[in-house]
């Protein structure tokens, strides 16, 4: 207790007791008898709980006073108890219960909410059947699309913001069109650029829609960039929402009015910050976006209600004065509804006492006191569980078992109605597709025919393909991509490679590999493991080049693209690297980052492989030998050669004929789901391949 963070802590507190006890209170001109001077009488209706305010009042006028106490010798109405498995069976029951009661012409029916997600599983279950519902307790207004919007317009316009959230912001926004956000997007996707504010005017390409659009984006950014005091933060944040077209569509809701009057936007509701010395402190967005979320987070919303609701959802203290004929009283298990409920941290027990907090014998007699009431309803549905979500074992509430050993209420049956439903199998996809046959083939999209043919008519004949991610971690991938640039930017770089000694070499690729984290824009903090390993890698294609170079072979281009007509159709491919050979024929190699037994296996039967055989037929003119060149991150190359080349490229031609003559004719296309190409296939949620009936 000596720390000097508790210290510090505990000065705070004494502060924060001076402060409270200087300030004036909105009850002051209650308890000091300005208002109550004239009141000719005070009626005091007592609760569940004693309340501080009326007890004062009700001391300081006397005889001008009188006090109701609350009427607690009611009886006991029809009790039913459910114990259910587990929290879905506990909500379906709950359910059923409402049904029962509404069938039975009860309206409204009590819903009491002990544990709010389970009252929300109970709330969708019920509106799923057109339950008309009204929710008296509220829920925080900064999970309300309208506090939302206003929320994400703020954090979209700070400096530092990601790219993800101004599109966030954007899809909101009235004043640009979904279409030009679709194409902003798409363009951001395309650059793979986090931060907003890297973004260039060349990023947008030179569509005159996105460009403009991209310049109001700017203005209404830059515009929320200076320090402002409270009050022209307000204003300035209404501005925004004006432009956008923002500001109508909160005005128009509810919760877009709460929101408003919450956060003091409206000019008229601002005004009375004006004396607040603390509103005239200047602030940064940061501070004025984090006090805005701490406003929304402590204001409940409650919707207006229509009046005819069948159910109404209240806490279980509020039964008092709601005469319901039935009740659903759901979560009556140990941990949602404890005999005493524990006193919210912060405050010891004394100093509960000297600011005249409930303490936790007053708490445990208010909730003794609202479940006797609340099973004084007529009819009463208890429900608890016998589990939670975690498979833990749960125990009725200590206030049910007491009920239980004393003989009061019965177990109730099962109130879920049962159906007999007639399941119908879900067989994987087989689409025809004649009249979607491609006109080109690359080595990628053959490759994605033979190993399924539903993805190829899904990626390929389709076009389909998923967004690219632009928060996405830094991955293999990412280390592959980077290398093939690096190797070309090396290989192209040198003019002369056999004049250059080791330690120039060296140079060269450190260079090239700086230039390539540069240009494909990598975060260096992110790919700092796969940098970590360049030495490595470095000096073992080094090692591996004076090899390769000793047998005579030459450098002739990377990244080269190349096309060849067949019959009808094109092939076209990029091929990562020529070498000229001593015997005047070429060398072509494909690079792979992965594990050596990977690229070895893809040479286990040579006539499988189609990249190699693929890369041959676009090169038909020359005496070709072809290998895959694996790159480890510990530094070891290995190269794994093609042996059958010139039959795999003359198998791989009779066969991509052969196929896309079928698929004209109309050939199925079916879903295969077998192998590792499942594992990661953009199209598995298009085939559903998890949901086929086996």
């Amino acid at each position: 207790m000596e720390a000097p963070a508790l210290a510090t802590e505990a000065a705070i507190a004494r502060i924060a007791f001076e402060w409270a006890a200087a300030s004036a209170y909105a009850t002051d001109p209650l308890l000091d008898g300005t208002l109550t001077a004239d009141v000719d009488l005070l009626v005091v209706l007592q609760g569940f709980q004693a309340e501080p305010i009326p007890a004062a009042l009700a001391l300081q006028l006397g005889e001008r006073a009188v006090t109701w106490p609350l009427a607690t010798q009611a009886a006991t109405g029809a009790i039913a108890w459910h114990a259910a498995a587990d929290a879905t069976e506990e909500a379906e029951r709950a359910a059923a219960c409402v049904l029962q009661r509404l069938a039975a012409g009860e309206v409204p029916v009590a819903l009491a909410a002990t544990d709010r997600v389970l009252t929300r599983r109970i709330g969708a279950l019920l509106f799923t059947r057109g339950v008309r519902l009204r929710d008296e307790t509220g829920w925080k207004l900064s999970t309300t699309r309208a506090a939302a919007h206003v929320m994400a317009a703020l954090r979209a316009c700070a400096w530092d913001v990601g790219s993800d959230a101004v599109l966030d912001w954007l899809k909101n926004l009235p004043a640009i069109g979904s279409g030009v956000v679709q194409g902003l997007e798409r363009r951001v996707r395309r650059s793979a650029q986090r931060e907003w504010r890297m973004l260039r005017g060349g990023d947008w390409g030179e569509a005159a829609s996105l460009q403009d659009a991209a310049r109001r984006i700017t203005d209404w950014r830059e515009a929320m960039q200076t320090s402002r005091t409270l009050l022209e933060w307000m204003g300035a944040a209404r501005a925004l929402l004006a432009e956008t077209g923002q500001w109508d569509l909160l005005r128009a809701d509810a919760a877009g009015m709460k929101t408003i009057e919450a956060l003091r936007l409206d000019a008229s509701s601002a005004s009375e910050w004006q004396h607040w010395p603390h509103a005239q402190r200047r602030m940064t967005l940061r501070e004025f976006t984090a006090w805005a979320n701490d406003v929304l987070e402590s204001v409940s919303f409650v919707p207006p209600h229509s009046g005819d609701e069948q159910v109404v959802v209240l806490p279980l203290s509020q039964l008092l004065g709601h005469p319901f004929a039935s009740l659903v009283l759901p979560g009556c298990d140990e941990r949602s509804l404890p005999a005493a409920p524990e006193p919210p941290a912060g405050w010891t027990q004394a100093q509960r006492r000297l600011l005249g907090l409930p303490s936790r014998e007053e708490l445990e007699q208010a909730q003794r006191a609202a479940w006797k009431h609340a099973l004084q309803t007529p009819v009463a549905h208890v429900l608890w569980r016998a589990s939670d979500d975690t498979g833990e074992r749960s125990l009725p509430s200590p206030l049910v078992q007491a009920l239980v050993l004393e003989g009061a209420g019965a177990r109730a049956e099962d109130p879920r109605q049962a159906r007999e439903e007639v399941g119908t199998g879900v067989l994987p996809p087989s689409p025809q597709a004649p009249q979607l046959v491609p006109q080109q083939l690359s080595a990628s999209s053959y490759e994605d025919l033979r190993r399924c043919p539903y993805r190829f008519f899904a990626l390929r004949m389709l076009g389909l393909r998923e967004a690219d991610e632009i928060e996405a971690e830094v991955d293999k991938r990412d280390f592959g991509t980077w290398l093939h640039g690096v190797l070309k930017s090396f290989h192209e770089s040198m003019q002369d490679g056999a004049a250059l000694t080791r330690e120039q070499r060296a140079t060269l690729l450190d260079a090239a590999a700086r230039e390539g984290i540069a240009s494909q824009r990598l975060d260096e903090g992110e790919f700092l493991p796969f940098a970590a390993g360049w030495p490595a890698v470095r000096e073992g294609y080094l090692d591996w080049l004076a090899q390769h170079e000793a047998t005579g072979a030459v450098f002739d281009t990377a990244e080269s693209e190349h096309e060849v007509q067949l019959g009808e159709l094109k092939l076209q491919g990029r091929i990562d690297r020529i070498d000229s050979l001593p015997t005047g024929g070429s060398l072509v190699m494909d690079y792979k980052t992965e594990s050596l037994q990977l690229t070895r296996a893809r040479m286990a039967s040579p006539l499988e492989d189609t990249q190699l055989a693929f890369y041959a037929a676009l090169l038909p003119q020359r005496e070709l030998h072809a290998a895959y060149l694996n790159i480890s991150e510990r530094g070891e190359v290995r190269r794994v050669d093609h042996e059958q080349l010139a039959l795999g490229a003359q198998l791989l031609q009779e066969a991509v004929q052969s196929e896309l003559r079928r698929v004209a004719g109309g050939a199925p296309l079916p879903a295969l789901g077998e192998g590792r190409v499942c594992e990661f296939c953009a199209a598995r949620g298009l085939c559903r391949r998890d949901s086929w009936s086996e």
